[in-house]
């Protein structure tokens, strides 16, 4: 994920191409068209980011990004303190909120569940402030620079809990970090929809920021089709999925806001395969272009204006999710043979994009193209990209009774 405030350095060596050791010729992409108006030199100022927003997922190694490092949480209020290993939220109260025997020497977790530490909740969303005797945190699963996400339970139902740390010298940082989570809570809050993340709740405390969210068992979409080693998704199964997607997406963008980090690490699968869109935490609600903050996503799936510093709207999302339907159709890690920085460059600069496999579908083919146009504004709102998927996964079903029925055909009959 990227970020203002956070030069990229060492990645880029402006006296150098960035293609040296880079083929585009092995039949992996296709170019758009030669030459944008992207230079390298306006490449330099590229940034690197970790916003502190977590997709809800069992399955993901990095909290914020794949890329993303780890580091020491430090804050001199997360420190070890000696005590029970059970912390209650509330003491006295029969129903306890505790951190796990395993958990003792988390700090974070500590700090979440100290019942010596004020509880706040986020103004006019009072009736979504946690209740965190209800809470039972279990181990951690995702770690990222600035919090964790673990696995717990919340009166009972399974839950995905992230805890952010509170910049300790950093007031800016800190300061944005308060936004980011007010943000979340608001559009968590406010989007129910069957594809979208179930909310539980959000609380603050004096050092971190929680975030409570349904935990979906199978992971993310991004884990899920590396544990298949680029096996593709059988393409009933695809298109069903890329119609969770766009029919969320629909939703979100109906209500006037931009996901603006539409990617397979931020999709996760229900128990039952569906498909629920997490990871809001740089989502905004759209207003004029010019008040976009830069470089917020992720370069693989991020839409050239968003990378040029040029102002976008939500056309940026369409963008994403064509890459992400490709990806549900190959299986593959879209631009596998480059680093980040160079799908960036080669999608800006040389108007590069993920080729289309041989076989696929034309309709699917036609999603994907029209998605990723280089023009925002000849990219499809998602409300036509549901009504083409529709048509799509008619003519998947079509073409899969057709062969049942062709293969019934040429078995031999038998007398009775």
């Amino acid at each position: 994920m990227l970020e203002a405030g956070q030069k990229m350095t060492g990645m880029i060596d402006l006296n150098k191409p960035i293609f040296n050791d880079l083929d585009l010729s092995q039949g992996y992409y296709h170019k758009l068209a030669e030459g944008s108006n992207m230079s390298i030199e306006s490449f330099g100022s590229l940034q690197t980011s970790n916003e502190g927003s977590v997709a809800m997922s069992i399955d993901q190694s990095s909290i914020a990004s794949n890329e993303s490092h780890t580091r020491m949480l430090d804050h001199p209020g997360l420190r070890h303190r000696r005590g029970s290993n059970n912390l209650t939220a509330h003491s006295g109260n029969n129903r306890r909120g505790r951190v796990a025997h395993a958990l003792s020497d988390d700090a974070l977790a500590r700090a979440l569940m100290d019942p010596n530490s004020p509880t706040w909740g986020l103004k006019n969303f009072d009736e979504w402030t946690l209740d965190l005797r209800r809470l039972n945190m279990g181990v951690p699963f995702a770690q990222g620079a600035f919090g964790k996400l673990y696995r717990g339970t919340y009166n009972g139902g399974e839950v995905a809990i992230k805890i952010l740390e509170r910049p300790e010298n950093d007031p800016e940082r800190a300061q944005f970090m308060e936004q980011q989570f007010q943000q979340e809570v608001m559009m968590l809050a406010t989007l129910k929809h069957p594809n979208i993340v179930r909310f539980i709740g959000a609380c603050s405390k004096p050092v971190v920021w929680c975030i409570v969210t349904e935990y979906a068992k199978g992971g993310s979409v991004r884990n899920f089709l590396s544990r298949r080693q680029s096996r593709a998704v059988p393409l009933r199964l695809a298109v069903k999925q890329a119609l969770d997607v766009a029919r969320g997406m629909a939703y979100v963008h109906g209500l006037g806001f931009i996901h603006r980090d539409l990617k397979s690490d931020n999709l996760l699968i229900n128990s039952d395969k569906t498909i629920k869109i997490a990871d809001f935490g740089v989502a905004r609600i759209e207003v004029q272009p010019e008040g976009m903050t830069p470089e917020t996503g992720t370069y693989r799936w991020m839409a050239p204006e968003m990378i040029q510093h040029r102002p976008y709207t939500q056309k940026v999302d369409v963008y994403s999710f064509g890459i992400v339907l490709w990806e549900l159709i190959t299986g593959m890690l879209p631009f596998q043979n480059m680093t980040a920085v160079q799908a960036a460059f080669a999608v800006v600069n040389r108007g590069v994009r993920p080729i289309i496999p041989s076989d696929c579908l034309p309709i699917l083919g036609e999603i994907m193209t029209q998605c990723w146009d280089q023009n925002p504004d000849l990219r499809p709102p998602f409300t036509h990209v549901v009504r083409m998927l529709e048509c799509a996964e008619a003519e998947v079903l079509s073409t899969v009774r057709k062969a049942r029925f062709r293969c019934c055909m040429a078995r031999p009959m038998t007398m009775d």
